[in-house]
């Protein structure tokens, strides 16, 4: 059976109306004007630093405020569930590739409190052996270290990730691993100019996705 690690915002949850809440609740402590939600969306998927300092150029504001506006983001980053939604057909998928044997596991560039708390509050958690947060090691993804980590800790068997982004796509190019990249989340660049095995859209076709590959593997 296979090692599956999936990439978490954009991926398996859409969590971009609650970052974006909790983004702007930042900015009107500091008298700024809102972000829109495609703003937020388009911030999303290098992590809370990155994120904040695109938030930060977007609104005009100094570098110099950049950690403290970081810890702020982060604190509030916690309790930011309530809005957050797994997309369609994921918990469906999840349950049938765990009834198939396969080990799951999560390595996203979300900070590993606010994951692990999405997780819980989804009930998503009962799925994954192993989660990863951009915070977990020195170095995040694009950087193919805690990827493979995630992988290193789940039982042997052939490897894959699913994400939807281009840091993922990297990520699996550099981590030599084949990539099932989901078209509906955070990506921001066309579907050709990524490197991956394959796509989908819709979670029911990921279980099949997965046998093929397997399939042609062996």
């Amino acid at each position: 059976m296979a090692r599956i690690v999936f990439d978490l915002d954009g991926t398996l949850i859409d969590s971009a109306p609650d970052i974006h809440g909790i983004a702007n609740a930042l900015l009107a402590a500091e008298g700024k004007d809102p972000i829109s939600l495609v703003q937020a969306r388009d911030f999303i998927g290098n992590g809370a630093s990155v994120f904040v300092a695109r938030m930060r150029a977007a609104r005009g504001m100094d570098d110099a405020e950049h950690d403290r506006l970081l810890s702020d983001f982060v604190a509030r980053y916690d309790d930011a569930v309530t809005l957050t939604r797994p997309y369609p057909g994921v918990e469906t998928a999840l349950q049938q590739l765990s009834a198939q044997g396969h080990a799951l596991g999560v390595c996203t560039n979300k900070p590993i409190r606010p994951c692990q708390a999405v997780l819980a509050h989804l009930g998503l958690d009962r799925f994954f052996q192993t989660v990863w947060g951009g915070d977990s090691l020195p170095v995040h993804k694009p950087d193919p270290a805690p990827l493979n980590a995630a992988f290193d800790a789940l039982p042997p068997g052939p490897e894959i990730y699913v994400g939807d982004s281009g840091v993922d796509a990297e990520t699996a190019q550099r981590a030599l691993v084949p990539f099932l990249l989901f078209t509906e989340g955070y990506r921001k660049e066309p579907v050709a100019q990524l490197v991956h095995t394959a796509a989908f859209s819709d979670f029911s076709d990921l279980p099949g996705l997965v046998e093929h590959l397997l399939s042609e593997a062996a």
